[in-house]
Formats: C-alpha cells, structure tokens, sequence
C-alpha cells in the first residue's frame, strides 16, 4: 500500500468547478505497474499524531511533484516567479515526512516532493534556476518535460535501482526551482552537467530518497517506483514479524511489548 500526496486546486467536471484534490494518473500507473496498490492523500488539517495515524495505514509513501513551497518556510522571501504558496500542502506533506522519517517508512520525493524533504529538514531552495543557470531548458515550455542528462553517483542507492554505471542516465524534467544549501543528513547522488542538484539520499534509514526529475513521465522505465515498492513490502514484512514477535519498532528502534 502505497500512499501519494495529491493536489488542491481549482478544477472542473462537467457543470463543476470546484477545489477538489487531484492526482495525474501516471503516478497511479507507475505504483501500481510495480506491483503496488495506490492510496491518494489530499492536502487536509494535520497535526503529528495524525500524521502518524495516516501512515500507520500504508507500507510507502511518495510526494508527488506540483507547485512552488512557500519560501517562509526556508526563511526567504519570494521571488517574482515563485507561484502562491499552498500552505495547507506544505504543512501536510511536511508532517508526513517527519512521520516516515521517524518510522523509518520508505518514501520516494518526485520533484516538489525532494525539494519538500530538503526544506523540511532544514535545507533551502534555489527559487528561480534561470537566475542561476541562465537558461529555461529545465522547464523548457508550459507543460513540456525535457530530456536532461544525469550523473548518478557510483554505490549510491540510486544507481543501484537504476542498474547505473558511469555513463549519464537521461530523465524527464520540468522544474524552475531546485534544492540550494542541503540539509543535514542528506547525500546528494545525482548531478546535472552544470551542478543543479538531481537526487538526494537520506542517510540512516532503510529507503529515503527524493530526485528532481519526473521518472512517472517515463513509462518505459518503473524501476525508482519498483524501489519504493519493493522497500514497502519488506517494511510490511517486517512490521508482521515484529507483531507475531511481540515486538514494536519507535523511531527506528525495537523494544519489547510488555502483556502485563
């Protein structure tokens, strides 16, 4: 069971136009490819020990890519073409990601999902690339992902599920924003050719990872939501033999249920 964070936005549907959550199906497509069963979680009220609660009733979870964090949270203030912030998702997917974090729940971050896990670590963002790269051929029209070539580094996480050795991996991208000082306790693992950071791995849990390119796009090519899946089914697997050990994981750690 696999839990993706949605939209909310404005939508319409026949005669209705509405704030309604939505998800393209591509990230539904790509889970449930993998052998997966996909669950939606949309933008909602949530305090920590809802957060948990959600998350109790998956094995997995990916942040799906969308619109711009609201730099309040990275302590900046906006840029010109940084869009509206969605406070109520930024509150949501942070609260679910310091859940996973913390129960060692494996997550993939798809775009806005990476730059979520770095910003909620304490990490910053780079709000307007063409600023700094000095060209939009990481968003090259509305709508148009772009071809970008990758280097993934050797050992890492990463290349290890994409079956990558030296030669760059070409992945589809649509971002004018990217992940800017890293936070603390993440590895970056993957790099574009001018050093716009690509992927990101998080140190001392069992799968935690965050790329900033759009692998749902590629439907030839399943193999980061075949990781994720594959870690949510030794997460389930563990969490049944924990319970018929009498046993319970906190935070990464195993104590012991007590029957007294």
């Amino acid at each position: 069971m696999i839990g993706i964070t949605t939209y909310l936005e404005q939508a319409q549907s026949g005669i209705w136009d509405v704030r309604a959550a939505f998800l393209p199906k591509v990230y539904i497509d790509g889970v449930t490819a993998a052998g997966g069963i996909a669950v939606l979680l949309p933008p909602q009220p949530t305090t920590p020990a809802s957060a948990r609660r959600v998350l109790a009733s998956v094995d997995g979870l990916i942040i799906s890519g969308g619109s711009d964090i609201d730099p309040a949270r990275y302590g900046q203030d906006a840029h010109p073409r940084t869009g509206a912030p969605r406070t109520d998702r930024d509150e949501w997917e942070d609260a679910l990601l310091t859940a996973a974090i913390d129960a060692d729940l494996p997550f993939l971050g798809i775009c806005r999902g990476a730059q979520m896990l770095n910003v909620a670590l304490g990490g910053t963002l780079i709000q307007h690339l063409p600023d700094v790269v000095g060209s939009d051929h990481y968003q090259p029209a509305p709508g148009v992902f772009g071809p970008m070539d990758v280097t993934v580094d050797r050992g890492s996480r990463l290349a290890e599920l994409l079956q990558q050795g030296d030669e760059p991996l070409t992945v589809h991208v649509y971002h004018h924003q990217a992940l800017d000082r890293v936070a603390d306790g993440l590895v970056v693992t993957a790099r574009s050719a001018d050093g716009v950071i690509q992927g990101v791995e998080l140190t001392g849990r069992s799968f935690g990872l965050g790329v900033q390119w759009h692998p749902e796009q590629n439907t030839e090519d399943r193999r980061l939501f075949a990781g994720v899946v594959d870690a949510a089914s030794a997460y389930r697997d563990g969490k049944r033999s924990a319970k018929k050990s009498g046993t319970t994981t906190v935070g990464g750690t195993e104590t012991i249920r007590s029957n007294a």
